[in-house]
């Protein structure tokens, strides 16, 4: 049969096989076997072939009615395998269902949130004031705690104990408060410190419910207080009341903790991060960093929290009652809370102690210690106190000790009652180890399940006086836990002075927390824009397109297309369409029936190309249109062409297009100014054997515009909001100068994105904004295009994580490489972090991926930022909108307008919000004009061919 052998210094672990339900033997380091390992139906249960461990002849008495006694009363601390699982198991069960809010059955443990939302960075410092109440029993404790920032450089705090009377203790709760303000002016009278601006970290450790980092209410006293007129209160406030009471210093009490949460975060930090901690000292109890989003009382979907688990309370019937035994029954009979607390009394030292005098007291009633005498101390509650445990129980003290500590009692020990009792004291810590480590091991579980990880490294912060004095208690813990849990990796980090410094670090990030909050608030401000803003934005959008439509002096070049009309549904035969707009380049066969049907082929267009000369540009244009046409068999076919080109243009016809300026990273030499259906038909030229009929030329706006409006006969705007941004609208003829004619209409290609280059957008542009445009290819151009565009977001984002990074706010102020990199913070990564789907941690990976070393808060506030950065975005574009939808109604005169948008681009269609913003903003701005978004597919493509289609059948029946 396999052991766990557990001993001191070494733990040496061997997993029993599932169908093995066995106990797990503990050995104190040196010793010999304490009892067999019995199965789950005791010693005459054992399968054939097994032999039983038997007793040294120096061990437990012999063969005797007093061996078996002493059998009986031990065999009931003995915990099997099973029954850790089955504690671990409700445990776990009972935290998720606390996570959940589920009320009906109560859950077995609370799940308090503590908003503590993050743990130490290592960059803390200043000088704090910790007062500590619960942690130590009836004692308080005021420290003075300087963190310096500097790893390896720690300043010892300096404190001060005062006992609590008893009747302190058990009186009035403002009684209570009273003293522990007396006892912080009385330290403080002894410390050259200021009067005023003292920051307080306030350590209780009772069961509470917070509400708030400073806002907690005592839910029920433990540990022996009593204090009337304070459960239900909040105790931050009771504490503030007494201090104002006293009036001798200004002091802030900043925050609320319990020792566990000190624990965890005053965990030196290490190559894991601590995010667990485990008090096991006058009471136990437990912490961990949940994700938010788990906690339904919170209603946060980003971020962490930590959550004290309160599991002394765990109080499952089906779990712990096996594992129960008549000393535990007496003990919580006679304590002051029966039937509460019931596994903290199995654990915590508080009881530790009382359990052991129980069953010393028991055996030597029954004759088997002590000669069968009693003295008054051992039948007295608390008369063995956790110190005297630790002492017996561990074996470098010698019988000497052991003797000493019984005759203290009043007992006269014998050479076979100093062993004994040694092994009730290892029996009842032991049992406790293992309880503790079932629980921590259902805390491990759900963190590495809800992580979704495969292998959960985590550290391990623990304090309290049971694991600072008992080596064994931690040994065993520490064994078990990897037995129970072995999908976890854990490190156990004693924490240094954690009610102390670990209430001070709460403290220091809270402080680090708000200041950088402010920071970010400040850096981030000018991208949350106002109603007057946008509406001042529309209100520019709209002067300037009545501005461009005369043909005067504007920002908007307000382009005819000579698009005269959208398509009707009449529209037949086979096209071809081009579509060149970015990096890479599409040839497109669209046969037009009763609908449409598309195949296409892309083709890169390599940089050098994009910036070469525009004769290598077109002919490259035309290698791969003829490419296609072999493909399809359409060699020697002459089909009507629509060639998407989706840049500044402006055109004289519906196949003739001047090119005005590059944009999107293309640089083609001598192509600006040149009519660039006329550079594809040379291209066409000099290939020979080669037979194309440029119908029209179209911009990328417009095809979208088209391939919607083949739908929806309403849709009269087409937008792009994807490697650049533009927008395109039906105008009234009469209102365009440069065309001829005053009835009917003619889409109008705004041109947008260069909306502001007039410096009408210069309330509105950041720092960043000039960062980026002075490092573009075309610095003081399409203004409002590197506010919206894809293309531009991602460095904004880059620019504003070098700033706060500078000012310390992220990464720990530590300049990275990686981040100093051009485009490296791609646009799509804004989609993916914004993703309602994704959890922290998930963003956190994508961060990662690009080398840059972060922490849940940094994962959060690039998030924020991203945030920020894209609804602005977002908002300008609905600005924009809202500017051509009114425009549309006030030219018809109509008192209410409904009108459909043709959208296409990938920021557009991948972003998880940009398109609701950009709704929610026309809603805002254009309340008369129903609008309704549809998403163009293809629109460059099948737009393309829909406009040489409509030319077509335009065409023809001017024929007619």
């Amino acid at each position: 049969m396999s052991l766990l052998v557990i001993g001191v210094p070494h733990i040496a672990r061997q997993e029993l096989r599932p169908e093995e339900s066995g106990q797990l033997l503990c050995v104190p380091g040196g010793q010999p076997p304490l009892w067999k390992l019995m199965d789950s139906v005791g010693s005459a249960g054992l399968r054939q072939g097994e032999e039983a461990l038997s007793y040294p002849e120096e061990g437990l008495p012999g063969p005797s009615d007093s061996s078996e006694l002493v059998q009986e009363c031990l065999q009931q601390f003995k915990v099997t395998r099973a029954q850790l699982q089955q504690i671990q198991a409700s445990l776990l069960g009972s935290m998720e269902q606390a996570l959940r809010g589920q009320a009906s059955p109560a859950p077995a443990v609370r799940m308090l949130p503590t908003y503590v939302g993050s743990t130490p960075h290592g960059t803390e410092q200043g000088d704090f004031m910790v007062l500590e109440l619960g942690a130590t029993g009836a004692s308080l404790r005021v420290l003075w705690v300087t963190l310096t920032g500097i790893e390896g450089h720690r300043v010892e705090p300096r404190s001060q104990e005062f006992v609590i009377p008893q009747e302190v203790m058990l009186g009035a709760g403002q009684q209570l408060f009273d003293f522990a303000a007396h006892c912080l002016s009385e330290f403080l009278d002894t410390q050259p410190v200021s009067k005023q601006g003292l920051q307080l970290g306030f350590s209780f450790s009772f069961p509470c419910h917070q509400t708030g980092l400073d806002r907690s209410t005592l839910i029920s006293w433990t540990k022996g207080f009593r204090c009337s007129g304070v459960e239900g209160q909040d105790v931050v406030q009771l504490l503030r009341d007494a201090i104002q009471r006293h009036g001798a210093y200004n002091i802030d009490v900043v925050a609320v903790v319990n020792d566990t949460v000190g624990t965890m975060m005053g965990c030196e930090l290490g190559a894991r991060p601590c995010e667990v901690g485990l008090v096991v000292d006058t009471g136990t109890n437990a912490c961990y960093m949940e994700e938010a989003r788990h906690v339904a009382v919170l209603d946060e979907d980003r971020g962490r929290v930590c959550v004290s688990v309160e599991w002394g309370s765990f109080s499952d019937v089906g779990a712990l009652g096996p594992v129960l035994t008549t000393f535990d029954h007496t003990l919580d009979h006679e304590s002051l809370n029966p039937g509460a607390q019931r596994f903290e009394k199995m654990i915590g030292g508080l009881y530790l102690g009382e359990l052991v005098r129980l069953v010393l007291a028991h055996l030597a009633q029954r004759g088997v210690l002590f000669g069968g005498g009693t003295s008054p101390a051992l039948l007295s509650r608390g008369s063995i106190l956790l110190e005297h445990v630790a002492e017996m129980e561990d074996p470098s003290a010698g019988a000497a000790r052991v003797r000493a500590i019984l005759q203290d009692l009043g007992l006269s020990p014998g050479a076979s009652d100093v062993e004994l009792v040694q092994h009730v004291c290892t029996a009842v810590c032991t049992r406790a180890a293992q309880l503790c480590a079932a629980a921590l091991a259902a805390v491990l579980s759900h963190l590495q399940h809800s992580r979704e990880q495969q292998t959960l490294q985590v550290a391990v912060a623990t304090g309290g006086r049971v694991c600072e004095r008992h080596p064994r208690f931690c040994g065993i813990l520490q064994g078990t836990v990897m037995l129970l849990a072995p999908e976890c990796d854990v490190s156990f980090i004693p924490s240094a002075d954690g009610g102390g410094r670990g209430v001070a670090m709460v403290t220091a990030v809270a402080a680090r927390l708000a200041a950088h909050r402010r920071l970010l608030e400040e850096t981030l401000a000018p991208f949350r824009l106002n109603h007057d803003q946008l509406a001042a934005v529309q209100a520019q959008m709209r002067k300037a397109m009545v501005k461009g439509l005369r043909g005067e002096a504007s920002s908007l070049r307000m382009l005819p297309t000579f698009v005269r009309a959208t398509p009707d549904g009449s529209e037949r035969g086979d096209f071809l369409a081009l579509d060149l707009g970015g990096t890479n380049f599409r040839v497109l066969l669209v046969r037009v029936t009763t609908g449409v049907q598309i195949t296409s082929q892309i083709y890169s267009i390599p940089e050098s190309v994009a910036q070469g000369s525009g004769q290598q540009l077109f002919d490259h244009i035309v290698d791969c249109i003829v490419d296609f046409q072999q493909k399809q068999g359409l060699s020697g076919q002459s089909l009507p062409l629509g060639f998407t080109f989706s840049f500044p243009c402006r055109q004289l016809g519906l196949d003739q297009g001047i090119l005005l300026n590059w944009t999107k990273g293309f640089n083609a030499s001598d192509c600006e100014g040149q009519d660039v259906v006329n550079l594809l038909r040379e291209a066409i030229t000099r290939r020979q054997a080669v037979e194309l009929n440029v119908v029209a030329i179209v911009n990328d706006t417009v095809g979208t515009m088209m391939s919607c409006g083949y739908e929806d006969p309403r849709c009269e705007i087409g937008l792009i909001v994807g490697t650049g941004t533009n927008a395109c609208y039906m105008e009234e003829l009469r209102n365009v100068a440069g065309v001829p004619g005053d009835s009917g209409r003619m889409c109008i290609n705004m041109e947008w994105g260069a909306f502001g280059d007039d410096g009408s957008l210069a309330m509105l542009s950041t720092c960043f904004d000039a960062s980026v445009d002075q490092a573009s290819i075309n610095p003081g151009k399409q203004r409002f295009e590197k506010m919206i565009s894809g293309m531009y977001l991602g460095e904004i984002v880059r620019h504003i994580l070098l700033h706060l990074t500078s000012l310390g706010v992220l990464f720990r102020g530590q300049q990275t490489q990686r981040l100093q990199t051009r485009d490296i913070f791609k646009t799509k990564f804004l989609s993916e972090i914004e993703s309602d789907s994704l959890a922290l941690r998930q963003v956190r990976a994508i961060l990662e991926d690009l080398g840059l070393p972060l922490t849940s808060d940094d994962a959060l506030m690039v998030l924020e930022v991203c945030q920020a950065v894209s609804q602005r975005a977002a908002q300008l574009c609905g600005a924009g909108v809202a500017a051509v939808v009114e425009k549309i109604r006030e030219n018809r005169g109509l008192e209410e307008l409904a009108v459909s948008v043709g959208v296409d681009g990938t920021l557009y269609k991948l972003h998880p919000h940009f398109s609701s913003l950009v709704a929610a903003t026309v809603r805002e701005l254009a309340p008369r004009c129903v609008v309704t978004f549809l998403q163009s597919e293809d629109g460059s493509g099948k737009g393309a061919a829909l406009v040489t289609a409509v030319a077509c059948r335009l065409a023809q029946l001017t024929r007619v």
